[in-house]
């Protein structure tokens, strides 16, 4: 496959759109957003989460909504029954809202992934993300797609630029996640300054930036998944 990555932000604050969607649409990239339905205008550590419309602005600027369960659970801490329904009600959750990006992909809160979740989601799902490191590829988990962390206090720049050159060498994917992005992030997330670091070179090695559903569609086209 061509060189690809991905950006992808968990659960939703408003300044994974705010901040990090405009830095990806000035580099003419667009991420995709694992949205826990049940989070929508509460705020935590990550700070304030997404509402109704940016959910509606974030699908007109092309970026891509997918399914992070509805209550942001663990699958480590329920049946596998009760897990797929939380996943269920996010999926129609979402729907109401954007019926044509809704419930293809998905990520596993925490990235946490059982024997009977990874079985059960994945039947149902393009694809899941999880958040164990390294490039995918040429051979892919659809199913438990490899990811790597953008957070503050653990940033180097230098590590990050070895990853694209490889994903470029390999002719890979990349796939980064990260939550809130922001001045003083949460310890899950990264500055504006740091993501745009991140973006700016990958665009500069000429490496496609799309969104997963973007990948799995070139690489269905290529006959390659």
């Amino acid at each position: 496959m061509e060189a690809t990555v991905s950006f992808t932000f968990d659960d939703f604050p408003r300044t994974a759109y705010t901040n990090a969607g405009a830095i990806l649409r000035a580099y003419n990239g667009r991420g995709t957003y694992y949205t826990a339905m049940g989070l929508m205008e509460t705020t935590n550590e990550l700070g304030p989460h997404f509402r109704v419309q940016d959910l509606r602005e974030l699908v007109s600027d092309g970026h891509e909504l997918a399914n992070h369960t509805f209550s942001h659970l663990s699958c480590r801490g329920i049946s596998t029954d009760a897990y797929v329904k939380d996943v269920c009600r996010d999926s129609a959750a979402l729907a109401d809202f954007v019926a044509a990006t809704a419930g293809g992909n998905f990520s596993y809160p925490f990235g946490h992934i059982t024997i009977g979740a990874k079985k059960a989601i994945g039947s149902r799902m393009r694809s899941c993300r999880g958040t164990r490191g390294g490039i995918n590829g040429p051979v892919a988990d659809l199913n438990a797609l490899k990811a790597n962390r953008l957070y503050s206090w653990c940033f180097d720049l230098e590590t990050v630029q070895r990853l694209i050159l490889e994903t470029q060498e390999r002719g890979g994917w990349l796939i980064f996640y990260t939550h809130d992005v922001r001045d003083d992030p949460s310890p899950y997330g990264c500055t504006p300054r740091q993501f745009e670091a991140v973006v700016k070179h990958a665009a500069e090695r000429g490496i496609r930036i799309l969104t997963i559903a973007e990948t799995l569609a070139d690489l269905e086209r290529r006959g390659a998944a």
